[in-house]
């Protein structure tokens, strides 16, 4: 007997009980709809909970803080370069740089004729360009500062945020002049953009180091900085890509020099200070950059990462906690509501076990026939198992579509409850935590049913199926072909 011959007798079975048939379809639909339906609320949620996390920063990325909760500084090791090059060595690690801030510069960025116009020195960071890239930093203009450009003395390549420019004010203005600064998103009379004062890409700007000697007398010395790139706003990223600026570390570290010469070295940014009960300022040890930033390869190696720069003594921070408590709250509901589900597949899994055990029994004297003209046995478990395996496939098919059917409403269910001329309905608060996501701009889809879960759906309906046949298959093998033959 051909494996042909056995898909037509088993579908001849199946369409003969029509009725039967359709019952024990049904509770697999039930079963099937309601497992693939629970689980698209599960990935759509981790899917919105992946967007929400992204708006607020990268996930891929690792905030080294340099102290640890208890510790003094002289348990943790110097978060320096060298230990810089150490850290990039882990596995999984793709870049690193210091947001290398300078607590102790006093400095004004000029520009116009005669210094007319003025920015405070607030968001200025030394970091690494090669970092940034990888980083995904994106530019509106120009490139990023090779590590060997060289502009001469005094002038310092730079990049500038976005909207850096609407930072300066306008000296000749009073205070409390409305006139005297500029704001990005401005509009005059005709609605039209309020330009700032400076082109930060072609106006030449300087920065200016003050200090003050012993004897009260300003000292100062400018620097030309030159704009190469200009930063995209991004909210996720630091700060200095809406109205700050970025420069390589070297350069940071030269003007805090300068700085240092300028002022006598009375402070500098390395280290710390202690102030003694006499009112002295004593230095305590450097201990290295006080914040670095981290780029991993995949949000799945994050908590790895971590791991093992928490061994070095250092404190961290990334979206990883946050993403694994959402994970794990998404993960919670869905048991809760997959349990449900298989139930209802269980049930599905007696009744597909019942429909072939009474079969059995109703084709008694046929299978008998079969084994006097000779059918071997495992033709005959085939043949049930094929049976109890199609009502498992028709089952777990029509599951899938009515997923599909469910997805749709439930991704636009205000729409239509709009085209029938009803209030939209506010899904958020549904499943605990699912649900959460459906509050998210409105934007959000609900339900999400990628193609590998539709294949889990089909396959795991047809396993439920045979698995409920192989007792009732395994029982119709046992049956005498001489009694099989006198049964009525």
């Amino acid at each position: 007997m051909k494996i042909s011959d056995l898909l037509k007798l088993s579908t001849d079975n199946l369409r003969r009980r029509k009725g039967r048939t359709a019952l024990t379809v049904i509770g697999v639909v039930v079963g099937t709809f309601a497992i693939i339906v629970m689980i698209s609320l599960g990935i759509a949620s981790n899917a919105a909970n992946e967007e929400m996390l992204q708006s607020w920063g990268d996930l891929t990325q690792v905030q080294i803080n340099n102290y640890q909760w208890g510790a003094s500084s002289g348990d943790i090791p110097a978060l320096d370069d060298e230990m810089l090059e150490h850290i990039r060595t882990f596995a999984h690690v793709v870049a690193v740089t210091p947001m290398y801030q300078s607590n102790s510069l006093n400095a004004q960025i000029y520009a116009g004729k005669n210094d007319r116009y003025s920015a405070y020195v607030w968001n200025m960071y030394g970091v690494d360009m090669q970092a940034l890239q990888a980083m995904e930093y994106q530019l509106v203009s120009g490139s990023f500062i090779p590590d060997d450009m060289n502009l001469g003395r005094k002038k310092i390549p730079v990049l500038i945020g976005e909207h850096m420019a609407y930072s300066f004010e306008d000296t000749r203005k009073s205070y409390n002049s409305g006139k005297r600064q500029r704001y990005w998103g401005e509009t005059d009379a005709m609605g039209n953009p309020v330009p700032p004062f400076v082109d930060v890409e072609k106006d030449k700007m300087t920065l200016r180091l003050s200090a003050w000697d012993k004897n009260g007398n300003e000292k100062t010395q400018d620097f030309q900085l030159v704009v190469v790139g200009v930063f995209e706003q991004d909210d996720s990223k630091q700060y200095f890509t809406n109205s700050g600026m970025a420069l390589r570390v070297a350069d940071m570290k030269m003007l805090e020099a300068a700085y240092q010469k300028l002022s006598g070295g009375k402070s500098n940014n390395g280290g710390s200070y202690m102030i003694t009960s006499d009112g002295q300022q004593l230095k305590q040890k450097d201990n290295g950059y006080e914040s670095v930033y981290v780029k991993v390869d995949e949000v799945d190696n994050v908590s790895a990462v971590e791991a093992a720069i928490k061994e070095l003594g250092y404190e961290t921070y990334s979206m990883t906690q946050i993403r694994e408590e959402m994970q794990a709250q998404v993960a919670k509901s869905q048991m809760i509501l997959g349990g449900t589900a298989a139930v209802a597949l269980l049930v599905a899994a007696l009744n597909i076990a019942n429909t072939m055990m009474m079969s059995i029994y109703e084709r008694t004297k046929e299978i008998g026939v079969m084994k006097v003209l000779g059918c071997e046995i495992r033709k005959i478990r085939n043949m049930f198992l094929m049976e109890a395996g199609a009502i498992g496939l028709l089952g777990g098919v029509i599951g899938v579509a009515l997923s599909y059917g469910a997805s749709y409403v439930l991704n636009n269910i205000n729409t239509i409850m709009a085209f029938f001329g009803k209030e939209g309905v506010d899904l958020s608060g549904i499943m605990g935590g699912m649900g959460s996501m459906m509050g998210m701009g409105g934007n959000a889809s609900i339900s999400i049913i990628p193609p590998w879960l539709v294949l889990l759906g089909l396959g795991f309906s047809t396993l439920v199926g045979i698995l409920s046949g192989l007792w009732p298959a395994h029982r119709a093998t046992k049956i005498s072909a001489l009694e099989a033959i006198r049964h009525e």
